[in-house]
């Protein structure tokens, strides 16, 4: 037997539903199109079986009998459709969530604040992915990367916006010279070899520009490959590093590390990123969780 194609899915899919709804507007209000589809509809579906589906009684519509077997037919076919995108999307629901985010915010800022963010928002399951190098236009991998960076950012992406960066240098109480540097003028870092990472290697500058000071007058001591070696280090009273303001809050509310200069916002952002077109409600949660969370390890 020779295959013969389907008649247009839109079609079947307004007869399903005038039958199953027993009127033509009730269909064109549940599929969200005019009256006049719905029967533009029904007139293709009949032309393109050759033959009378449908007959009207009283003020509704009824199938005649070749009618009611495709109603039947239609009837079943999307009602397993329905069924199967259902089952769909409470798997993905129940999915995890993949965020990928750097090893330094992932171990400084999203670690301690698992168990908050489990209690907030119950429902959702993150399996959290350690990104070592920025992310690829299509975030590979991924659902969402919750990144410190500046824009512009790639067409392909949606992206809500989180927080301005705020970045200074802090230091350990313990450090050497810890006691006069606390009362010291921002000046004074000209005068003392700075710790630095490769992962942001414009940092210092940035801030510098921020606090009136020429970045061209500062002078780099030891560098790190990673920001959260670099904070270590500073922790350590090895020297003084830069930092993003929420990843040592912890810290200086600790006492473990000071920050007698405060921060400065810079042209970048806290973000988290999604594929445009790919919307996931499970994303706009945790992008207003984290809005929240940033809010409050930002100094007023």
């Amino acid at each position: 037997m020779t295959n013969r194609p389907l008649p247009p899915l839109n079609a079947l899919r307004a007869f399903e539903a005038v039958v199953r709804l027993g009127s033509a507007v009730r269909a064109a209000d549940e599929l969200h199109v005019t009256h006049g589809a719905i029967s533009r509809h029904l007139r293709t579906l009949e032309e393109s079986l050759g033959c009378a589906l449908l007959r009207r009684e009283g003020r509704g519509l009824v199938p005649t009998a070749a009618g009611q077997r495709l109603a039947e037919a239609s009837g079943d076919a999307f009602s397993l459709l329905r069924d199967a995108c259902a089952r769909l999307r409470q798997d993905g629901a129940h999915a995890a969530l993949v965020l990928g985010c750097s090893a330094s915010v992932l171990a400084r800022w999203m670690i301690p604040r698992l168990s908050r963010l489990e209690a907030d928002l119950p429902a959702l399951r993150l399996h959290l992915s350690p990104q070592e190098t920025a992310p690829d236009a299509a975030l590979s991998g991924l659902d969402a990367a919750l990144l410190l960076a500046s824009p512009p950012w790639p067409a392909s992406w949606g992206v809500h916006r989180l927080a301005p960066e705020r970045i200074g240098p802090v230091l350990s109480p313990q450090h050497p010279g810890a006691a006069w540097l606390v009362d010291a003028p921002v000046a004074a870092l000209r005068e003392i070899p700075l710790l630095h990472t490769a992962s942001r290697p414009q940092a210092w500058a940035d801030w510098a520009q921020g606090a009136g000071l020429d970045p061209e007058t500062l002078c780099m001591g030891q560098g790190f490959a990673h920001l959260y070696y670099l904070l270590e280090a500073a922790a350590a009273g090895l020297g003084i590093a830069i930092a993003p303001e929420p990843l040592v809050r912890d810290d200086l509310a600790a006492g473990r590390l000071i920050a007698p200069w405060g921060f400065v916002e810079t042209d970048a952002q806290w973000v988290l990123c999604h594929r445009r077109g790919r919307e996931d409600p499970r994303v706009e949660a945790l992008a207003g969780w984290l809005r929240g969370a940033l809010a409050e390890t930002t100094l007023s």
